[in-house]
């Protein structure tokens, strides 16, 4: 479990199914991705993240709200191995319910997210993608400190498919602990 000033990224419970399913269900949440999920489609994802937490210690969170204790969203990192010309590497991804956007919530749980990856994990590097159209997300990366990679075209996507293309971005290890240490607040 890692917690912020807000949230709490944990295992995750059978009560976060159907919030997690509402969120997958819904077309503005989902306007990045090839399609909505139905019910089994968003358990089954689900599941699939709570195994990937419970064989590694690590992975797409479940994200709770502190002060309500709501469902949030998902934020985390997964491996992959093999899947792109850029593999292995560790991602890290976010998928928020709308009712949370626009609050920093993404941040600050994928912050979270980083410190884990480098501090705990000895991670050199994550890497995180989105359609070329997501801007929303593109800014996040920006925002977290990460640079633009390339651009390159999603293997499980037709070429002519309007989310195929992709971004990458790329946080190294060097470029968190240099960011952690210019940060306002830090002792110089």
């Amino acid at each position: 479990m890692i917690e912020t000033c807000r949230l709490i990224l944990r295992q995750w419970k059978p009560e976060d199914f159907a919030p997690f399913a509402a969120l997958n269900g819904d077309g503005e949440v989902m306007r990045y991705f090839p399609a909505l999920l139905t019910r089994d489609e968003s358990d089954n994802l689900a599941t699939r993240f709570s195994e990937g937490i419970a064989e590694r210690g690590w992975g797409f969170w479940a994200v709770e709200s502190k002060k309500s204790g709501e469902f949030v969203g998902s934020v985390g990192l997964h491996p992959q191995p093999d899947r792109f010309d850029f593999s292995p590497c560790t991602e890290i991804g976010w998928r928020l319910a709308k009712k949370f956007w626009q609050q920093g919530m993404a941040k600050e749980a994928a912050e979270a997210a980083l410190r884990y990856a480098f501090e705990e994990l000895a991670l050199e590097e994550v890497v995180s993608f989105t359609s070329v159209l997501n801007t929303p997300s593109e800014n996040l990366m920006k925002r977290l400190g990460m640079t633009k990679d390339t651009t390159f075209m999603h293997p499980a996507l037709p070429p002519d498919h309007r989310l195929a293309g992709h971004v990458l971005y790329r946080l190294s290890v060097a470029h968190y602990v240099t960011k952690l240490a210019t940060a306002p607040g830090s002792a110089q």
